[in-house]
């Protein structure tokens, strides 16, 4: 059964860390318009649906919000942290490209996540021996893909680097991917404080959804009030009446909306068969921002991003790779 935890959310994880693929095939809309029109799908639509298979007949959603309305105003106040750090996340990505924009930041992500969680909600129970050795292999990890990315700068000429990706900067961009991933793992923190927001009736693989929702909707307000921002001060309003597009950047958002929502829905279907291990419960975060990473670096070499580095970069980058991989079920040998 945990064997089938970690199949489920490393499937979530390569489904998000493919999402980026369909917003490239959106056509003549501005960033700050499909951002926020793929944000309708993946932080409203799916998470919603999702949070629906959590109530039993004859309930309302509502009901576990209204039964615990401090928990559920604690989780929507992180989801709105979290949306910072979903807008700073997409900068990462313009800075550094895929592969190592993702990696510092949900690298970050991941250990602060994992660690932070317990000690804001009060569950410091859950910081054991193994967690936190499982939380220092995976930084280890992704500081062995961050020296390979320091190798791909200091070896590439400007021109290289901007074949790669458009608007390479790597000091700019790790700066950014710090404060992304800081800001991101309030997301983690949002689930902590809504672990009750559920059915006691509901299957343990969907509880957690209702508190998704609430951090996706917080999530959601914080970048439309930013993407409605740059509209106005781009002038870019005229994008949403385009409707000649609609059939093809609608379905291209949906798309990247469904693969991003997956890892959340990945991570609760998981989780409920790692019930027998509290361990990789405690750790769940932490394997799927992992797997995320471990992800958006295949993704990153499929998409060339790495194309020019040595050998010995691209060895350091696969020992990364592989210290991730390994960092996923570590505290399940050690407990």
């Amino acid at each position: 059964m945990i064997v089938v935890g970690l199949l489920i959310i490393a499937l979530g994880a390569f489904c998000q860390s493919s999402c980026y693929v369909p917003i490239n095939k959106i056509r003549d809309w501005s960033w700050e318009s499909y951002w926020i029109v793929q944000g309708v799908f993946a932080w409203l639509v799916f998470p919603f649906l999702g949070a629906l298979l959590a109530v039993p007949e004859g309930n309302s959603l509502f009901e576990a919000y209204a039964a615990h309305p401090a928990d559920a105003l604690w989780t929507l106040f992180f989801g709105i942290l979290w949306g910072v750090g979903g807008l700073t996340f997409g900068l990462s990505m313009r800075y550094l490209g895929v592969a190592l924009g993702q990696s510092i930041a949900l690298g970050t992500c991941a250990g602060l996540g994992t660690l932070l969680t317990p000690v804001f909600t009060g569950n410091t129970q859950d910081l054991t021996f193994p967690v936190i050795v499982g939380v220092a292999v995976t930084l280890a990890g992704i500081g062995i893909i961050g020296v390979a990315g320091h190798l791909k700068s200091a070896a590439l000429s400007e021109e290289e680097k901007k074949e790669a990706v458009k608007d390479f900067n790597f000091t700019k961009g790790i700066v950014v991917a710090l404060l992304a991933g800081f800001m991101s793992a309030c997301f983690s923190i949002g689930l902590g404080f809504g672990e009750r927001l559920c059915f006691e009736e509901s299957a343990d693989m969907f509880k957690t959804l209702p508190a998704t929702f609430l951090v996706t909707v917080g999530g959601f307000l914080t970048n439309l009030v930013y993407c409605f921002y740059q509209n106005a001060r781009n002038k870019t309003w005229g994008d949403y009446g385009k409707t000649a597009l609609y059939a093809n950047n609608l379905f291209f958002c949906a798309l990247a909306g469904v693969l991003w929502y997956s890892q959340f829905f990945g991570l609760s279907l998981g989780k409920g068969f790692l019930t027998a291990s509290p361990v990789l419960i405690a750790f769940s975060w932490c394997i799927l921002m992992s797997l995320n990473v471990t992800f958006s670096n295949v993704w990153g070499i499929l998409l060339k991003e790495w194309k020019g580095c040595s050998p010995r970069t691209i060895a350091v980058l696969l020992a990364g790779l592989a210290v991730l991989i390994v960092s996923s079920f570590l505290p399940q040998l050690l407990k």
